[in-house]
């Protein structure tokens, strides 16, 4: 049927289970913030990055090319405050201050990790999607009418 919403059974589901259950595709419902946390590009790198164990803010830094000390700091605030990171502050001078999953964190951490998984196995692939798709795409020429 065409104009049909394409979710409507998964919004159906979710409805009867209760006004509390988590919809995603609810506009309203707060399991959106969490998936704008979760779909982050920074959540997204340094989450895997902390199934390491247990890291100082400079070691993230070091793994995590290319995160400024902003958005390394915004991120593991968010984590933090979303119960997937816990913050140690040994309370020494110089400040030591290091950053480890939650169980709830290493939950996500390793789903996270499937997904990097798949995007490094599947790179090649996509780039050469990429150019066949410019490829076809690309304007054509407009010849003179010389």
């Amino acid at each position: 049927m065409p104009g049909a919403d394409p979710f409507k059974r998964l919004k159906d589901d979710a409805e009867k289970r209760g006004s509390r259950a988590a919809n995603i595709y609810a506009e309203a419902c707060p399991s959106r913030a969490l998936l704008e946390l979760v779909a982050d590009k920074w959540t997204l790198l340094v989450m895997p990055a902390l199934r390491r164990g247990r890291m100082r803010n400079g070691e993230l830094m070091r793994l995590v090319e290319g995160v400024s000390q902003k958005m390394l700091t915004q991120t593991l605030r968010a984590l933090e405050s979303n119960g997937l990171v816990r913050r140690i502050d040994r309370m020494e001078v110089p400040p030591h201050v290091e950053y480890e999953l939650t169980e709830l964190g290493l939950s996500l951490a390793d789903a996270m990790r499937k997904l990097d998984s798949w995007v490094e196995t599947h790179i090649q692939a996509v780039e050469k999607a990429r150019e066949e798709f410019k490829k076809q795409n690309r304007p054509k020429s407009r010849q003179s009418k010389l």
